[in-house]
């Protein structure tokens, strides 16, 4: 029998590092997520409490919005999975009823595949983050010892932090304290960002696993009819095979529908974070092209560089989402159906029409999930009546 949760290990210890883990509901897990959000929400605005005590200009706004808009992203994420900690528990029951009833060797092999391929994404997400945050909270302060070094003067250089950040004190009297806050802020957000989207990605890969057990089913069925023949295979078993096929491609289908609908409002909100993001981002990277602005330079192209990485791969995971369940009806398609019974090929022809509706990650009726989307920057427009997706492309 397959345990669905061990696909979830190393997602599990992710979370509960951040006080995420739907299964994990003391009071002091609960005490424990509200300081992790608060030291969230403290460090974005400690940061817009700069134009308080600064003159306001472009350069500044620019200055503040480059990282406050990726952090506000990791805010939006960590409050939704907070408030949907039931409904992750429910998705994660629903996998393990649908994946725990199965009995064949084969289709128990498909799932194993893909449950590793997550845990592969998940362990290769996590090791990038630890040596990403490791090489620059490590190499800012070295930086900084090295500046002051070379620029040996009699009089002691000021500290800085990371950010363009105010705290109302003095930070030559509490520096370590603020740094401390800092790097905390630093390492749950990037926490947040990998577990949210290794969740994502377990899920989905687990989906994957559905469309192919789908796959494995229509062609078992007919395979076996076309080998053994119908004098001895009841027709009645084939009907069978093909109902339980297109089962499990209905739950596939209903599970991501249902998934994407919980957190919707929460992708779109993300969208508008990361665009914005991205745009100031690779502004200032540009700017910051210097000695002098290193650490300002380093950290901007981190956060560029992260959120094309995350774009990326929310777009590959609608991408596999297509695939997966084009592949089924491909499968249809290249079974020698045309042998079988009058009845049994009205049924493939029914399964046939289902795929000529396009399924995909649908965000709100704009966006579509898909490499497509990623490369060109579309938005699709579906008509739901028709089944039809207009492309209209975006001048950025």
């Amino acid at each position: 029998m397959i345990n669905i949760y061990d696909y979830f290990s190393l997602n599990r210890i992710l979370l509960l590092a951040i006080g995420l883990w739907p299964y994990q509901k003391s009071k002091f897990a609960q005490f424990y997520s509200i300081c992790c959000f608060s030291i969230l929400i403290t460090c974005i605005i400690f940061q817009f409490s700069t134009f308080v005590t600064s003159k306001c200009t472009v350069d500044l706004v620019i200055q503040i919005l480059s990282p406050t808009s990726a952090f506000t992203g990791v805010v939006i994420m960590y409050n939704s999975f907070y408030i949907n900690n039931e409904t992750l528990k429910s998705l994660m029951e629903q996998l393990q009823h649908i994946y725990g009833n199965l009995r064949n060797n084969n289709e128990i092999a498909i799932v194993e595949r893909y449950g590793n391929y997550a845990k592969r994404y998940t362990a290769a997400l996590t090791m990038v983050a630890i040596i990403f945050v490791t090489l620059f909270v490590i190499g800012v302060q070295l930086w900084f010892n090295f500046r002051d070094v070379i620029i040996s003067t009699k009089e002691s250089q000021p500290r800085h932090l990371i950010l363009r950040i105010e705290y109302f004190v003095n930070e030559e009297k509490y520096f370590y304290l603020l740094q401390l806050h800092m790097n905390a802020a630093i390492c749950i957000i990037t926490i947040t960002l990998v577990s949210t989207k290794t969740m994502f990605i377990t899920f989905f890969q687990l989906v994957c696993a559905m469309f192919q057990i789908a796959s494995y089913r229509i062609e078992q069925a007919i395979q076996i009819y076309t080998v053994r023949g119908i004098i001895q295979l009841n027709e009645n078993m084939i009907y069978k095979r093909i109902v339980c096929a297109v089962d499990i491609h209905r739950k596939a289908i209903m599970f991501s529908e249902h998934l994407i609908s919980r957190f919707e409002r929460t992708f779109l909100l993300l969208i508008i974070c990361g665009v914005v993001s991205l745009s100031l981002n690779i502004y200032c990277t540009f700017q910051n092209m210097s000695w002098k602005y290193a650490i300002d330079f380093a950290f901007s192209l981190i956060l560029a560089c992260s959120t094309i990485l995350y774009m990326f791969l929310a777009n590959l995971i609608g991408q596999q989402i297509i695939d997966h369940n084009n592949h089924v009806f491909m499968t249809a398609y290249k079974i020698q159906w045309y042998l079988t019974p009058i009845r049994i090929q009205k049924m493939i022809l029914f399964l046939l029409q289902r795929g000529n509706k396009v399924f995909g990650l649908s965000i709100g009726g704009l966006f579509m999930g898909s490499m497509e989307y990623f490369a060109t920057c579309r938005f699709y427009y579906i008509n739901d009546s028709h089944a039809d997706f207009v492309k209209k492309d975006i001048i950025i």
